[in-house]
């Protein structure tokens, strides 16, 4: 690692010169010399980087359009009428032609969040992405223009004023695909553009302070005509002088190689549509830009909400972050924010130090106890909290215990009653809140099942418990099943899912009627009942289908589910991926894709994909959290590989696009972590020879069940495999290939693809 290095907080040098598209600028420092030459023949050139020892770096521009457009949103409906609709409209809309959605037209179906507001209606200094470096104490907004709190562009550019035209009609990216260095062009016509591109230095001299590099170009057909470089502050008489392209180039590649270095390990999957990838890497930069240390949560960052102290101990930072550092392979940060997580916020008697706790996450914190242990092998650091994990698990028991001496007659009987949101407890009375939720108990069950599975192995000997919540968890599962299926409203069309027993409102109703609604987090206990994965799969299907039908739903993603109204609806950015889980379990591919496509393109920014807790359908400006962001990693990995959590099977691109698939390019993942070992995958289908070319290299230990999905358009199908070492332990299967892994190794053959003709 490079030692710091002390750097100028200076600030802005302007020139104004002619240059040929492709114009280098060469830098030099004591740390050797850097060549930067960009390709400026199109506003998504490439920037190259060489340096010192031979070091490249090609940097690509991928930009989105910011700029909401002027009509065809909403997929041809009136906004008022899909908001008030029970059934999700825009979901039948996207799915109506069959297969699988076209992820243009989910990115049409509504503006851009942080598209359509003014300042008055904010209330606060206004901002949509943010920088920062490593494991930083502080962050630095950005507004739609480019400015830092520092650093404001108008004072280079007048027409990049906040409520300009032309920063509505920017783009906006990031340079180096996942890396936070934010890009926003400014189209002016005829060719000319200014774009600004800034980073945070990655080596800051003073704690908490976030010093900032800007650079400005104005652009004419492919040649720079005036260039502006910026540090955090402008310049003061001849104390503080402006930057050179020289040390703004080194700045730049000292930031590229460090973040390289931040996400060394994690999984780099290699997608037709690269941006795909680049977008879930990207989650983990904003984690390391938002816990401080690299280590200490933050739901989210600038403003009191939610960057206050109050929200650190949020139980869905902890859940949302472990999952997906687990998924793409980031152990070692995995194991420092379950070390936190125990160390810091849960006490000896098992509770969160947050205001509320939350008893699903409770239970999914066991799950992912067992999860961290089945891919890492490391009970080290779960046997040194092994004391405050029992405990975890012991609140849930002694809720189980109150459960079961209520009277045989409550709805309630034998369901964890406790609060599924932690803001339950800022309400007057706390107690409308303390309810059987079905979700309570669906990932108690889960918890208790997943931890008495490895209990052993974090304490030899301590059977006794193992067994009981072994037994807690049979006996909650048969209860939960039977509560379910005695709630239905079966006269609804679909049979109506509640979230409690002896509900006899449906979550739209009591919203509407209720000042302080039971149903007030409806949207958090569907997703934890579907997550928890332990409902029959006919109950599974039906609340996914009520969810749809009745109003929890829109454009396929979980709501944010208030009163209905003509003219709100909108997206749940954080914890909704147990929804699309559920999908995932079902087989329900395309809805699976659409929950993929809109939530990337309605819950995120474009282009810079700063991610929303709650996003609108109206280009409404919204609010950073951190577990929103870790959504698509989640979804993009088990789209990939996706280990059954009901039997020992193996799933292999379960949700890949068939415009994926049939693109001719490669779709490919190395080392991704299963509880059996680590696994390889290469997909590639050969259009002139017309079969598919598969290589896949399993752990010694892998199932016996491997299935390899090969998802094809209506009117193509595979014929059977070819290849020259094929056994009996691969053979062709309605969905793909199914593979006896139990032997492990490589396997290398081909699938032909024929066209149906009918």
């Amino acid at each position: 690692m490079i030692p710091r290095r002390f750097f100028l907080l200076s600030s802005v040098t302007l020139g104004a010169w002619r240059a040929m598209s492709g114009q280098a600028f060469a830098s030099s420092s004591s740390e050797g010399e850097w060549l930067v030459k960009e390709d400026l023949t199109g506003m998504e050139g490439t920037m190259t980087m060489t340096g010192p020892g031979g070091r490249i770096h090609v940097l690509k521009r991928f930009m989105e359009e910011c700029e909401a457009p002027s009509n065809g949103c909403y997929c041809g409906l009136d906004f008022g009428t899909l908001a008030i609709a029970e059934r999700d409209l825009l979901a039948e809309r996207l799915l109506a032609r069959g297969g699988d959605p076209d992820p243009l037209a989910v990115r049409a179906a509504a503006p851009p969040i942080d598209s359509r507001f003014t300042s008055e209606q904010v209330g606060r200094i206004v901002w949509t992405a943010f920088v920062a470096p490593p494991y930083a104490g502080e962050v630095m907004p950005l507004t739609p223009a480019g400015n830092t709190r520092n650093w404001h562009v108008n004072r280079i550019a007048p027409e990049l004023s906040a409520e300009s035209l032309v920063v509505r009609r920017r783009r906006e990216g990031l340079l180096g695909g996942f890396l936070p260095i934010v890009v926003k062009q400014f189209p002016l016509g005829r060719g000319r553009y200014w774009e600004v591109l800034t980073f945070a230095d990655v080596d800051p001299a003073i704690p908490r302070q976030v010093p900032t590099w800007t650079r400005m170009m104005l652009i004419e057909n492919g040649a720079v005509v005036r260039a502006v470089y910026g540090a955090s502050y402008i310049p003061f008489g001849p104390f503080r002088h402006e930057p050179s392209a020289v040390q703004f180039n080194q700045a730049l590649a000292r930031c590229v190689e460090v973040w390289h270095e931040v996400l060394d390990g994690t999984l780099s999957p290699v997608l037709p549509d690269s941006d795909w990838a680049d977008f879930a890497r990207h989650a983990f930069v904003k984690e390391a830009m938002v816990r401080r240390d690299g280590i200490w949560p933050r739901y989210g960052v600038v403003d009191r909400d939610y960057e206050g102290s109050e929200y650190d101990g949020f139980q869905d930072i902890f859940t949302s972050s472990l999952l997906a550092n687990l998924e793409w392979g980031r152990f070692a940060v995995a194991r420092a924010i379950l070390d936190n997580q125990f160390t810091a916020f849960v006490s000896d008697d098992g509770l969160v130090a947050m205001r509320g706790p939350e008893v699903g996450q409770t239970g999914l914190t066991l799950s992912l106890v067992a999860r961290y242990l089945h891919l890492t092998d490391d009970a080290a650091i779960l046997q040194h909290h092994a004391d405050r994990i029992a405990a975890m698990a012991g609140v849930l028991t002694t809720l189980h215990d109150q459960a079961l001496a209520l009277p045989q007659t409550n709805p309630g009987y034998g369901l964890l009653h406790g609060w599924s949101e932690s803001d339950a407890c800022l309400f007057p009375d706390p107690s409308v809140w303390w309810k059987p939720y079905f979700g309570n108990s669906a990932m108690a069950v889960r918890g208790w099942r997943d931890l008495a599975a490895i209990w052993l192995g974090i304490r030899p000997g301590d059977a006794a418990k193992a067994e009981d919540w072994k037994r807690r968890a049979d006996l909650l599962s048969v209860r939960l099943e039977g509560a379910v299926r005695a709630s239905l409203f079966e006269d609804r069309c679909p049979p109506y899912v509640p979230i409690l027993p002896g509900s006899r409102e449906t979550f739209r109703v009591s919203l509407a009627r209720h000042q302080y609604s039971e149903q007030l987090w409806a949207h958090r206990v569907y997703v934890e009942m579907l997550q928890a994965g332990v409902l029959p799969a006919d109950l599974e299907v039906a609340t996914i289908n009520s969810m749809r039908a009745h109003g929890a739903t829109i454009m396929g993603v979980v709501g944010n589910l208030t009163p209905p109204s003509r003219e709100q609806r909108d997206i749940l950015g954080f914890i909704s991926y147990g929804y699309a889980q559920a999908l995932l379990r079902q087989d329900r591919i395309e809805e699976y894709l659409l929950f993929l496509y809109a939530h990337r393109y309605h819950a995120h920014t474009r282009g810079s994909w700063t991610a929303a807790e709650v996003a609108g359908l109206k280009g409404e400006l919204a609010l950073f959290c951190l577990p929103a962001q870790m959504t698509v990693p989640i979804l993009l990995r088990w789209a990939l590989v996706y280990e059954d959590d009901g039997a020992e099977i193996l799933h292999l691109a379960r949700a890949i696009p068939y415009r994926w698939l049939l693109s001719g390019k490669e779709i490919s993942v190395e080392n991704a972590p299963t509880r059996w070992g680590r696994l390889s995958m290469t997909l590639r289908y050969e259009p002139n020879l017309r079969h598919i070319s598969v290589n896949i290299s399993l752990p010694k230990t892998a199932p016996s069940d491997v299935r390899l999905y090969l998802r094809l358009p209506s009117g193509m199908n595979f014929a059977s495999l070819q290849g020259e070492s094929l056994s009996d332990c691969v053979v062709s299967a309605t969905y793909g290939v199914n593979i006896n892994g139990k032997q492990g190794g490589q396997y290398s053959f081909q699938v032909p693809i024929i066209r149906d003709h009918r």
